[in-house]
């Protein structure tokens, strides 16, 4: 795996991952504040075909728009993130797709709830993000076009859109051809 936008401080350990986010990163374009970011910090591979990729997450969010999860990238205008996003003080499950444009669609999570595992399963052209609050039942939450190119890039992302900066721990994970 490697490194786009590489934070300073970050560790492996078995089949975890110890990220710290650096401030004022984040992947983001245009749609309604009509600035763009590309400088989010995402562990990832190649990969060809389709394939399920899932992690579980857990981290520090303090600050407005913390967020940490899966990404799935062509390129800088062509990707999804989906993860935890921290927004206005409550922690939400959030997928964003980028198709030049970025949108975003929400959920807010109970402050009583678990590790959260999340998933993204391509299928030709289409993307499906999932989550689940137990690691054996997961849930629907998204289903976009994404793209025919035969190879995309598949890893883990976080970001501190922000002031400040947050410590993310992904665990198991795993990208499985299917």
């Amino acid at each position: 795996m490697k490194w786009y936008n590489e934070p300073q401080n970050w560790q492996t350990e078995g089949d975890i991952i110890e990220v710290t986010s650096s401030q004022n990163t984040d992947f983001w374009r245009k749609t309604e504040y009509g600035f763009i970011r590309d400088n989010g910090h995402f562990y990832y591979e190649a990969v060809k075909g389709d394939f399920c990729a899932e992690v579980s997450v857990e981290g520090q969010y303090k600050e407005q728009y913390d967020q940490a999860g899966l990404m799935v990238r062509l390129d800088e205008s062509h990707w999804l993130k989906c993860g935890i996003e921290f927004i206005d003080g409550v922690q939400n499950f959030m997928t964003v797709v980028t198709q030049d444009y970025s949108d975003v669609s929400v959920i807010p999570l109970s402050p009583d709830r678990p590790l959260l595992r999340m998933g993204v399963r391509r299928r030709k052209e289409v993307l499906e993000v999932l989550y689940s609050l137990t690691k054996d039942q997961y849930h629907a939450f998204r289903m976009t076009h994404f793209t025919s190119a035969d190879t995309v890039d598949v890893g883990i992302m976080c970001a501190s859109p922000t002031k400040g900066s947050f410590s993310t721990v992904f665990q198991g994970f795993q990208i499985v051809s299917t």
